[in-house]
C-alpha cells in the first residue's frame, strides 16, 4: 500500500458537496481515505473569480501506480463534470491534485510528483500541515511545517465551518 496525499478544491456550485462527492468517489476508485484535513475557504490563486474556493487535503491508501492514480483522478473529475481548458487557471467544479505519492519523486511529461508548486500555495500547505506536519518533502528534505513557515503566499485562507 502507498500513502498518497491529494489536494481537493472547488469554486463552482455547492463547493462543499463537490468535495464530499469527490472523497466518496476517491474511496470507491482509488483507495481508503485515511486522513482528512478541515476544509478551508481560499482566494483564487493565479486568477480572478467571483467565488472563493473550498480546499482540503486527504491521505489515501492505494495499490495503484502513479499513472494509474492519475488516470482514476481524471476519470473522477470528468464524471463529476469538470471541464478542462487548454491554458491558465480557471474556476472549476472539482480539482484533484496529487501532492505526494509516498516518498517517490517522479518527473515525467504527463506527471510530476511531488506537486512542483505546492510549497508556494498556502491553500495547499495549511490543510496539508493539519494532517501531515512532520511529513518530509522528498525534494526539499524539509517538513511540511517548515515549508509552511517559509511560504510567502499572502492569499487569504480561513477555516470553513464544518457541516453535519
Amino acid at each position: 500500500m502507498k500513502n498518497v496525499f491529494l489536494g481537493l478544491g472547488s469554486n463552482i456550485g455547492d463547493r462543499y458537496e463537490n468535495l464530499r462527492q469527490a472523497m466518496v468517489m476517491i474511496g470507491e476508485h482509488i483507495g481508503q481515505v485515511s486522513s482528512v484535513s478541515p476544509v478551508y475557504q481560499t482566494e483564487p490563486w493565479g486568477f480572478q473569480a467571483d467565488t472563493d474556493f473550498l480546499n482540503m487535503v486527504i491521505c489515501v491508501e492505494t495499490t495503484l501506480s502513479p499513472s494509474g492514480l492519475l488516470g482514476r483522478i481524471l476519470m473522477i473529475e470528468s464524471q463529476m463534470g469538470r471541464m478542462r481548458y487548454p491554458a491558465g487557471y480557471s474556476s472549476r467544479l472539482i480539482d484533484i491534485d496529487i501532492l505526494f505519492f509516498d516518498n517517490e519523486i517522479i518527473n515525467h511529461e504527463d506527471i510530476v510528483i511531488p506537486h512542483p508548486r505546492m510549497h508556494l500555495r498556502r491553500f495547499v500547505m495549511i490543510p496539508l500541515n493539519h494532517i501531515a506536519s512532520d511529513f518530509i518533502h522528498p525534494v526539499f528534505n524539509r517538513t511540511i511545517r517548515e515549508l509552511l513557515e517559509d511560504c510567502k503566499d499572502e492569499c487569504r485562507v480561513t477555516r470553513y465551518p464544518e457541516r453535519t
